[in-house]
């Protein structure tokens, strides 16, 4: 169900019976030649859509903005600092809260948001503990992308415009893929990543982290349906408990 759709005659009552708000949040940032800016805000709302009709869920407005520092030089790219989703995420928390929610979960779709979305959690720990707050980032999905993946993964924690992220955009938004422009980006990732900051046009000219031409719808399926078995198990027993 769309929050923003409601009207604030009925809606008091609705929140009372669900109790749960799924907030998307994704990124506008660089995706290669052959995925959109606005990917992550496509995957977290189609996915986020998907969690609301397994859990029974309130679905708020995606969250469009997000922490693209290490992107913020490529064409197309918009950044916002930690501080400010911080903070923004922590007062929606709370004033779902004053509005009667009691599970808020934030459904992420750019890796980069991570550090904000889990400081968030933190800080509506503290200030209203009845909030139960996730944060999901493709919880679940190890194994089953170990198993679907053809080309080794270019980094450890995280991937992006590649094999796997095409993937899901051919299963969830594929209409907005087109992939006749799909590459191999090959990227050439320093060791030293890890642990310095180090903008991405440094290891990348496309900002494909990966061989983007093996993606597939069916490959995308598989991983994205078994995330939402494990989120909507979680969010449906924490339900239970409220």
């Amino acid at each position: 169900m769309k929050f923003e759709l409601e009207n604030s005659v009925e809606v008091e009552e609705k929140i009372r019976k669900l109790g749960a708000a799924i907030l998307p949040i994704g990124a506008v940032e660089a995706h290669g030649p052959h995925l959109p800016l606005g990917t992550d805000n496509l995957l977290a709302s189609r996915l986020a859509d998907k969690l609301a009709e397994r859990t029974d869920s309130f679905v708020l407005p995606t969250l469009p903005y997000g922490q693209v520092w290490s992107l913020r030089n490529f064409p197309g790219s918009i950044n916002v600092s930690n501080e400010a989703l911080i903070r923004l995420l922590a007062d929606i928390g709370e004033s779902i809260y004053h509005q009667g929610f009691r599970l808020f979960i934030m459904v992420n779709g750019h890796l980069g948001n991570a550090v904000a979305l889990k400081e968030a959690a933190r800080i509506l720990y503290e200030r209203v503990p009845e909030l139960k707050v996730f944060y999901f980032f493709y919880p679940g999905t190890k194994e089953i992308t170990a198993e679907v993946r053809e080309a080794s993964a270019a980094h450890g924690s995280y991937m992006h415009a590649d094999e796997i992220e095409t993937s899901y955009m051919l299963y969830l938004a594929g209409e907005y893929v087109d992939m006749s422009k799909a590459i191999d980006g090959a990227p050439q990732i320093p060791i030293e990543a890890d642990f310095t900051p180090t903008p991405w046009e440094e290891m990348t000219a496309s900002a494909v982290l990966g061989d983007a031409t093996l993606a597939t719808r069916e490959k995308g399926e598989r991983i994205i349906e078994r995330s939402l078995e494990v989120m909507a198990d979680m969010v449906l027993r924490a339900k239970k408990a409220i």
